[in-house]
């Protein structure tokens, strides 16, 4: 299995991706820039072509997520054209460092228009974006956490956006496992069914990174509040476990988004390997 965490870029790209070698750790995510920013970040293509090489030597895989203010359903026209130009500029970062592509959430429903207009909206985006857009570099739709029926939750809505934009191809998919769970999405008990309808609708063959993240709230209740793998999250180890050894998921990067106050991120890549790390999907 391939573990990682998400790195701070402080030190640059290939200082992101070293770190990721010095804990062990198999992946690593990074925000491509400042993550409270929209801006065009003036990167610097050496220190990106680096962290590629690097990642390529020690056999590690990146990927980036776009800053916080990113959304598929902005609401003017002002917040649509950043987004194009700071996507188009987080999509190039991620393909000199060499990384699979950018994570971007599903975008949110727009309170004052039509349900279908909130997901046209989104296909507007994605191929306005992706019409400029030559690289290997993907984005790839995170899946909503919230209620069950929340916007953006189900894997009927992520596969049809994808499949309704002009080139699929460019997109890939992100399951977030704390997300999945608060809507129920993912409970811990329905995984065959997860499995069964991710494969049915051609989910999972386009599934590059999971964000492994356990819950403090228990299912269904809508809270993404992010906990350690092992501790007092209401995932059971058990029920990871069966996420984890299927062979759907095999190859593909863990990576996670919990608090590291409450486990440093180094420790808790230790205990993944010792529990999973010789399993073979």
């Amino acid at each position: 299995m391939i573990f990682g965490c998400h790195l701070s870029i402080k030190d640059g790209y290939l200082g992101a991706a070293k770190q990721a070698y010095s804990m062990n750790a198999g992946a690593f995510q990074y925000f491509p820039k400042n993550p409270r920013s929209l801006s065009v970040k003036d990167f610097n293509h050496h220190d990106a072509a680096l962290c590629k090489a690097f990642c390529k030597e020690k056999s590690i895989l990146s990927v980036s997520h776009s800053p916080y203010p990113t959304s598929l359903t902005p609401i003017n026209e002002q917040k649509r054209n950043q987004v194009i130009q700071s996507l188009l500029n987080d999509l190039e970062i991620s393909e000199a460092c060499g990384s699979i592509g950018v994570v971007v959430h599903f975008g949110k429903e727009v309170s004052h228009l039509p349900l279908l207009e909130s997901y046209q909206l989104i296909i507007e985006m994605l191929n306005e974006i992706l019409s400029e857009w030559e690289g290997n570099a993907k984005i790839l739709l995170e899946n909503n956490p919230g209620l069950p029926g929340t916007f953006g939750t189900t894997l009927e809505e992520l596969v049809q956006v994808r499949k309704l934009c002009e080139a699929p191809e460019k997109i890939g998919f992100c399951f977030d496992t704390c997300h999945a769970f608060s809507c129920g999405l993912w409970d811990g008990e329905n995984v065959g069914i997860l499995l069964e309808k991710g494969t049915e609708l051609g989910y999972l063959d386009e599934l590059k990174v999971v964000h492994f993240n356990n819950s403090k709230y228990d299912t269904r209740l809508g809270k993404d509040r992010h906990a350690p793998i092992f501790g007092p999250g209401y995932i059971r180890e058990t029920q990871f476990d069966q996420l984890v050894k299927s062979p759907q998921f095999a190859n593909i990067p863990f990576i996670l988004e919990t608090p590291k106050e409450e486990i440093p991120h180094e420790k808790e890549i230790q205990l993944l390997q010792e529990k999973w790390g010789d399993h073979l999907s």
